[in-house]
């Protein structure tokens, strides 16, 4: 079986825009999630989100240094997020002076909803000005596909374009998938990830509506907080998370930069209910089993978990629940880094993956913050509370699980 190894990595953030930016927020427990100030959400239950800021400094979003302004018109900005990232990481992982076979590179780019607040806007623009009103662009501007769409355009990269839709699992499968086709042989290289700009009236009410948001509007750093008895929902969030992936052998051979190796990947459905877990969490159980055989390795081989943790009762529950059970009598500690960036929903996974990755890299665990009264079940299970924890960290686990009943696990390696 071909190894895939991670070469490249790109980040747009609650926290940051830049890895480095993003990780060093993320170990300062430093929260992303602040009040909606550029939309009225004055009649909405939710009125807090985890969203990149918007600037010139370091660490903002700049979309102006990779994308045209005219050119920003023909996207939505969940593709906007998409394509910085992936900037990023195709900078990261040196293939924007790549001279090789570009058929042989391909791209991997999801989303849970896609463009939303575009499908919302023309919509209004349809209802109050009729057809002739609408451009020309908003199809294209919007689709799913379309993040996958402009890199391997901007890029050149001729091999499998594809993109994931499984709501918040997006970004976990877009990368399981690609370390596919890499082994299959499709691709030598795949850029990979998630994108999600969803935080509008629209979005914000179609989820408020399930009960499913966190209405701890006048403290909005501390809204997300799994495991805390104090937890009323999460935290929408935007963003996007893009990873170079790479046949090892190729990484090798052409002196790439290695971080590390997705050593495992697991799927699973709950065949349960359109949102809601089984209580026992047994889907995530087994994603997680598979992505550890996939691996090669046993549950006593993890150090570190990132749990899709989002700060929902059901949901928070039922992954505690697996994972105390699957690793029980092993050292892992888990926490959730949604605490701090609140959910990416498509990018989350791709984002969390990084910083699995990071924590391998720097020997160092994030916190899950805000988790001030852990419920009952925890015990003395480590959820890293509140404060980031050095551990040497060689294999990581990074879950994702979405509405439909989808799961999916990334097993992440220290290259040996």
């Amino acid at each position: 079986m071909k190894r895939v190894v991670i070469t490249g990595m790109g980040i747009v953030s609650p926290v940051g825009t830049g890895v480095e930016y993003a990780w060093k927020n993320i170990l300062a427990g430093k929260s992303g999630v602040r009040k909606i100030e550029d939309i009225d959400v004055s009649d909405l239950a939710s009125q807090i989100a985890g969203l990149p800021i918007r600037g010139t400094e370091p660490g903002m979003f700049n979309p102006d240094l990779v994308v045209e302004p005219r050119d920003q018109r023909k996207m939505d900005k969940c593709i906007l997020y998409g394509v910085v990232a992936a900037d990023e990481a195709v900078r990261d992982a040196g293939l924007d002076t790549y001279t090789g076979d570009k058929e042989r590179i391909g791209v991997s780019v999801g989303s849970g909803i896609g463009g939303l607040n575009t499908i919302y806007e023309n919509c209004c623009e349809l209802s109050e000005n009729g057809p002739r009103h609408i451009s020309p662009f908003f199809i294209p501007k919007c689709i799913i596909n379309m993040a996958a769409g402009h890199i391997s355009i901007r890029y050149g990269f001729k091999g499998p374009n594809v993109a994931m839709v499984t709501a918040c699992a997006t970004g976990a499968h877009s990368i399981g998938e690609g370390v596919r086709l890499i082994q299959h042989g499709d691709a030598d290289i795949m850029v990979c990830g998630g994108c999600e700009s969803a935080v509008g009236r629209l979005g914000i009410s179609g989820f408020a509506a399930m009960k499913a948001l966190s209405t701890r509007n006048d403290e909005p750093e501390r809204a997300s907080r799994p495991w805390d008895k104090g937890r009323d929902g999460f935290i929408m969030a935007e963003g996007a998370g893009v990873l170079v992936l790479e046949e090892y052998e190729h990484a090798v051979a052409r002196g790439a930069k290695i971080y590390a190796e997705v050593a495992g990947y697991g799927l699973s459905g709950d065949a349960h209910h359109i949102t809601a877990p089984a209580e026992n969490g047994e889907g995530g159980r087994r994603a997680m089993v598979a992505a550890l055989n996939d691996a090669g390795l046993k549950p006593a081989d993890v150090d570190y978990i990132n749990a899709h943790g989002t700060s929902t009762g059901l949901g928070d529950m039922g992954e505690l629940i697996a994972v105390k059970d699957l690793f029980a009598g092993t050292n892992a500690c888990m926490s959730s880094t949604k605490s701090m960036t609140g959910h990416l929903l498509g990018a989350a996974g791709a984002v969390e993956a990084i910083f699995c990755v990071l924590a391998i890299r720097d020997g160092i665990v994030p916190a899950t913050i805000n988790l001030d009264d852990p419920v009952d079940e925890v015990g003395d299970f480590d959820l890293v509370p509140n404060a980031a924890k050095k551990r040497k960290v060689n294999v990581a686990l990074s879950n994702s699980f979405g509405f439909g009943g989808t799961n999916a696990s990334l097993v992440l390696k220290k290259v040996q």
